[in-house]
């Protein structure tokens, strides 16, 4: 939104006369006769236009101190210009198209509820699409690249479609919307509705100016906006998992990522929201719920002011961040144990956090927890402490080694999963090997390797220089994939004949003989389609389905996966973590302060 250049109203000087203003009145009224009467109505009645009309309020972003929402309360944004039958979809047909991270798969379920809400209709045939919205991702050049060659696609569609039909509308939701605003809505002239990750409430509204022949776009950032009041429509598969979104945003301002600028400053979802949505899910039937965040476990609700103490957070040892110390707020380790509390046979993920973000507190409750998995992703990026100062990551290779070390220590059977990126700004051989080397050290299961794309916006881009060649990028990528598979070779390997507790997700991909799931540390497991004991030692036996779980032999490994055979019906209560003589997990001490327990 462009700044006014002129005043809206000038203060006279007191010295300055004044003269009197005769009314002046239309044509049509001073070429007749009029009486004081006829002028009155005349007058009132373009007061009354006036005052129906759009006001100041509705030009700008509103900021709301503590404003709640009812249960049942219509959340879009009111505007008195538009009336409710104008931004109604009237069953159009809308079709979603989500790249990206889990985040964006969280945002698809809650433009979707917004748009459900006024009345429009979802498709999965493209062909038969009044709306097709594309829930985009900002992170790499690559994942760009891949969004404008499907406008490129969907725009030739739009322009062959039967001029009988409705016309289709394109719109870019998400962190690509932010981003790209000018070239999407001016250069190249291939969308009609642009909507930033904190404008999905503004939907409905875009869309009926769209429907109107006219871009429409609203990227707004917003220092609250969390969608509490928005009860996402999950659309999982198979409705046995779902993701939550906890928070929005990031402050870690690390050099190479984007996410600060397209997705705003941190921001948290009150607690009593979250707990609300996982019990909902767990009356659905839902056996597993990830928590998600941009930085996950930095997650701070500071919504009551019963919340608001003085207690600063604690962050991990050697680890520290580029902005002040924050205070007060239910931290990461009280909404972990609540949510835990809710469904003892769901199991709870997180992602993505940071690793400044796990005290001790946070991996007791996970050692404690059956149904709070092993499973923690520690994003490294590099093993260089020159290359991670570079990045403004906040930590050195010897921290994250210590981290490490504590975290196997207080959980001894956890999955570690990790993202690295090849080629950053300056780094040289040696630094490409001190990432080998961590690799090897750490030993993870699951990684995400890219290789540096530059972002504009950035520090990297104002203040570094992307001077490791493209070849040479591609050239270290494929060494760190080459390792990690090794390791996670090995680390799978190890859990050869060991029996596994597995969330059953349905068939696998490569055969219908056989289903596949996940183990309680993200290891995708294979194993025969067969009828299975319902009680061990028992001779009744039942079929498995998706959303079951079931104990799996494991009988060999590779990188990727495990292979097995299902042994019979199982339960989260039923089993036990080996570890559960540590000691109990005390949140009443955890209220009072985030001191680390040692």
């Amino acid at each position: 939104m462009e700044y006014l250049r002129k005043p809206m109203f000038t203060i006279l000087k007191p010295w300055m006369p004044l003269r009197c203003i005769q009314p002046r009145y239309c044509s049509k009224l001073a070429n007749t006769s009029v009486t004081s009467k006829e002028r009155k109505t005349t007058v009132d009645t373009f007061k009354s236009q006036i005052s129906s009309g759009p006001s100041f309020q509705d030009f700008i972003k509103g900021v709301s101190g503590n404003k709640t929402f009812a249960a049942d309360e219509d959340y879009s944004d009111q505007h008195s210009y538009l009336s409710e039958d104008l931004v109604m979809g009237n069953s159009r047909k809308v079709y979603f198209e989500t790249y990206g991270c889990q985040m964006n798969v969280n945002d698809t379920e809650i433009a979707w509820s917004i748009l459900q809400r006024k009345g429009y209709l979802r498709t999965s045939d493209l062909n038969e699409a009044d709306v097709v919205l594309l829930v985009t991702c900002s992170i790499r050049e690559k994942a760009e690249q891949t969004i404008w060659n499907r406008l490129k696609q969907l725009t030739a569609m739009k322009k062959r479609r039967v001029k009988s039909c409705t016309p289709m509308k394109i719109g870019i939701l998400g962190c690509m919307a932010e981003r790209l605003k000018t070239e999407l809505l001016e250069r190249e002239k291939l969308v009609d509705v642009l909507a930033g990750p904190d404008a999905y409430r503004d939907l409905p509204r875009l869309l009926t100016v769209a429907d109107g022949g006219h871009q429409a776009s609203n990227v707004l950032l917003s220092l609250e906006e969390t969608y509490a009041d928005i009860m996402p429509v999950h659309h999982a598969p198979h409705g046995y998992s779902a993701f939550v979104s906890i928070m929005r945003g990031c402050d870690n301002m690390c050099s190479y990522c984007i996410v600060p600028f397209t997705r705003g400053r941190e921001r948290s979802r009150p607690v009593s929201s979250i707990l609300e949505e996982v019990r909902m899910l767990s009356d659905q039937g839902v056996k597993e719920v990830t928590l998600l965040g941009q930085n996950v476990n930095s997650y701070r609700d500071t919504s009551e002011e019963q919340f608001c103490g003085s207690d600063l957070t604690r962050l991990s040892q050697g680890f520290q961040t580029v902005y002040r110390t924050k205070q007060g707020g239910l931290r990461f380790s009280h909404l972990l144990e609540r949510v835990s509390c809710i469904d003892p046979d769901m199991r709870i993920r997180f992602t993505s956090p940071h690793p400044k973000d796990f005290p001790d507190e946070v991996l007791h409750l996970i050692a404690e927890r059956r149904n709070i998995c092993n499973q923690i992703h520690l994003p490294a990026q590099s093993g260089s402490s020159k290359v991670l100062k570079a990045m403004r990551r906040g930590y050195t290779r010897e921290a994250y080694l210590d981290l490490v070390k504590n975290v196997k220590r207080i959980v001894p059977e956890v999955s570690l999963s990790s993202d690295f990126i090849s080629g950053f700004c300056g780094e040289t051989e040696e630094d490409h090997r001190q990432t080998l080397s961590l690799i090897r050290e750490v030993g993870y299961n699951v990684g995400f390797l890219f290789a540096y794309s530059m972002r504009k916006k950035t520090h990297a881009f104002h203040r570094l220089e992307d001077d490791v060649p493209a070849e040479v990028k591609q050239q270290r990528l494929a060494e760190c994939i080459s390792v990690f598979r090794e390791e996670a070779a090995r680390v799978n390997g190890a859990l050869v004949g060991s029996t596994q507790l597995v969330l059953v997700e349905g068939e696998s991909k490569r055969s219908a003989k056989d289903l596949c799931g996940r183990t309680d540390g993200n290891t995708k497991v294979i194993f025969p389609k067969e009828d299975v004991a319902i009680q061990p030692a028992e001779s009744t036996s039942a079929s498995v389905n998706a959303g079951d779980y079931v104990l799996v032999k494991i009988l060999s490994a590779n990188s990727q996966s495990l292979r097995g055979r299902a042994l019979t019906h199982s339960s989260l209560r039923g089993t036990v973590k080996p570890y559960e003589t540590l000691p109990a997990y005390r949140p009443d001490v955890l209220v009072a302060s985030d001191t680390t327990m040692i």
